[in-house]
């Protein structure tokens, strides 16, 4: 099997329910060349990367998290799972300062903008990227002391089979930090103002399905209850704890936010459409045209809120 992890383009996000349309979250459907729809890496590379400076404060208190814990092992070699363009990489390599970071992803494009951003940083001595398609190129990633996994293990078609592997590649006290579920954002109120209320709300519904067609496209896919401390456990894991981070920015929001609300919306409405009431899609064409004074370029109320889930798994 052959595929290609982007994890953190949950970034969003980075989870698939949020921006199908454009593949930015349906690893499946990620070729070495583009995307889903045929937009280069090239293009959709500072989007990303935008998008993971955005939830930057979520992954912050996380990293803080793990490095605090009375556990934490002494981490000297760390593997970003399906880094994209490396904004956690070289977070995760000012948290852990002593640590050789290694950037794992299965698109050059995005490794080349992660080891610039590590460059830029003054952080190229340590950051490392290593293109793998996973999980089959797993065996080859080398020991690990941390194994951060932004939203990628969803997009591997036998999750337990695939925890095993990462599992094995901890030395002894070494944890994977796996960020799955939260609760996806949120952006606009209830009510806009015109078009019926409760829109978000609808097109989340519809990420849902869309989430459980790939999920049941992937080569081997196998159901799994997301009980992820159970999980870890059955790949003996000993579960460290769950948390969740909070990222919420008020209205009015600043312009990074709203540049990435319209992107959202826009991949929506092209990738929804065939799912989406004549109601639904004239509102998401008043929110997405700049003129329109409700529209998101310009309404004063565009807010943005949203919850990231972290589950530690440690290996003995």
């Amino acid at each position: 099997m052959s595929q290609h992890t982007h994890g953190h383009h949950e970034n969003a996000a980075h989870d698939p329910r949020q921006a199908p349309s454009r593949g930015r979250h349906d690893h499946s459907a990620h070729t070495g060349h583009g995307t889903a729809d045929g937009t280069g890496w090239d293009a959709v590379g500072p989007l990303l990367e935008q998008n993971a400076e955005i939830s930057r404060p979520q992954y912050e208190e996380a990293a803080r998290w793990i490095a605090g814990l009375p556990t934490a092992p002494q981490v000297r070699r760390v593997l970003d799972i399906g880094s994209g363009p490396g904004v956690v990489t070289c977070l995760l390599a000012e948290m852990f300062p002593e640590a050789e970071v290694v950037a794992v992803d299965g698109t050059p494009a995005l490794l080349e903008r992660a080891g610039e951003r590590a460059e830029r940083l003054g952080l190229g001595d340590r950051v490392r990227v290593r293109q793998a398609d996973l999980p089959d190129d797993l065996g080859g990633l080398g020991e690990a002391d941390l194994i951060w996994m932004g939203n990628t293990l969803h997009h591997m078609g036998d999750q337990r089979a695939a925890l095993a592997g990462f599992a094995a590649l901890l030395r002894p006290g070494g944890t994977v930090a796996l960020v799955e579920g939260g609760l996806q954002p949120r952006r606009l109120p209830r009510d806009l103002g015109f078009g019926r209320p409760g829109l978000e709300a609808r097109l989340e519904a519809i990420n849902t399905d869309r989430f459980e067609d790939m999920r049941a496209a992937l080569p081997g896919t196998k159901r799994e209850s997301e009980d992820w401390s159970a999980l870890f456990a059955a790949v003996g894991l000993e579960p460290q704890g769950t948390r969740s981070f909070l990222l919420d920015v008020p209205a009015p929001v600043p312009e990074p936010v709203r540049d990435d609300a319209v992107i959202e919306f826009g991949r929506w409405r092209e990738g929804f459409a065939e799912y989406l009431t004549a109601e639904d899609t004239a509102a998401l064409d008043r929110l997405l045209d700049p003129d329109d004074p409700a529209g998101l370029r310009r309404r004063p109320d565009l807010f943005l809120l949203s919850v990231r889930t972290v589950h530690l798994g440690r290996r003995a």
